[in-house]
């Protein structure tokens, strides 16, 4: 792993997301931004890995996005991030709020809990894992979400707001809430509820139906619905 090669990898977007980010990755803040992060990935521990950090576009191209889930940053503990906001690779301890998520499910449909961590199902199937900062230093919440991922993920969520086609926000928490303002398609779903950590899911996440709701939108605007179901 060199430098050039993390930088290389972070000013290419997968598929049509780079083409949508074309201008994004010409700005003075983005350069600046890529550089510093190389930086850090060369000198400290990051994650998710240098060639994960793009996973959720790489998994939900532009064209297919039904629905965006907004997280604030990845998990910094060994083994955990993955490039999908609140999931973790296969194998993976599921983290609290991950297993919030999937007591909501239960609640709403009687999937059984699963093992598994990975919503790689969700991706594929157009939900937009998007954290707001997409690195972080290993054990430090937050570490990098001053250095230029927030102006970033800003850009990202705006781009998808001009995009002529209903799409479902799943905006858990506050954090997330304040995105809302980027969203101001006629044809957009916004769903707020608490988020699904331990400090807050027995205040507004717990038996939202979110995800209910989330399938009853898309089902009047003639999409398919979306199997929230995660299968071992």
């Amino acid at each position: 792993m060199t430098k050039t090669e993390i930088e290389q990898s972070l000013m290419t977007f997968p598929g049509d997301w780079n083409s949508l980010l074309s201008d994004e990755k010409k700005k003075e803040y983005y350069q600046k931004l890529v550089d510093v992060i190389s930086d850090k990935y060369m000198t400290e521990k990051v994650y998710p890995p240098f060639d994960q950090v793009f996973n959720a576009f790489k998994l939900t191209p532009v064209d297919q996005i039904r629905c965006v889930i907004i997280g604030q940053d990845p998990y910094f503990n060994e083994g955990q991030a993955n490039g999908l906001a609140f999931s973790v690779g296969k194998g993976v301890r599921l983290p609290p709020s991950l297993q919030n998520i999937y007591k909501e499910l239960y609640y709403e449909f009687g999937y059984p809990i699963p093992k598994t961590g990975s919503l790689e199902s969700w991706a594929k199937q157009g939900v937009l894992l998007l954290n707001a900062s997409l690195t972080v230093k290993a054990g430090e919440a937050n570490s990098h979400s001053s250095l230029g991922w927030m102006t970033f993920t800003d850009d990202v969520i705006s781009l998808i707001n001009k995009v002529d086609r209903p799409i479902v926000y799943l905006l858990w928490g506050k954090y997330a809430q304040s995105k809302a303002p980027f969203i101001t398609n006629k044809r957009a779903c916004i769903i707020e509820t608490a988020h699904p950590s331990p400090m807050s899911a027995t205040r507004g996440f717990f038996c939202s139906d979110c995800f209910k709701r989330c399938n009853k939108y898309l089902k009047s605007q003639g999409l398919g619905e979306i199997d929230f179901q995660i299968k071992d």
